[in-house]
């Protein structure tokens, strides 16, 4: 028994829903053009600042330009201290 294409109605069946399920899900993981969640934007400016243990962290200079100062002025000794590496106790 032959079905004749042209007289059948049109039905979703498995053969075809299965690939469009499976596409769809795919869908999501490819990647987005606009905007990479690694790295930063490129129109936003960032400056690199050391931290009291010694580690570097990128902050985004307009909040380093709101900040305060705490102290303009720190020599070598102070810093040092700061940060832990003294020679000299």
């Amino acid at each position: 028994m032959k079905r004749d294409k042209n007289n059948s109605p049109k039905k979703l069946g498995r053969r075809a829903f299965l690939p469009l399920l499976g596409g769809g899900l795919l869908l999501p993981m490819l990647p987005a053009q606009a905007q990479t969640a690694y790295g930063p934007e490129d129109d936003e400016e960032y400056q690199t600042l050391l931290r009291p243990d010694g580690t570097t962290v990128r902050v985004k200079a307009s909040n380093v330009k709101q900040s305060r100062v705490v102290n303009p002025n720190v020599d070598n000794k102070t810093l040092l201290t700061w940060l832990g590496k003294d020679q000299h106790k």
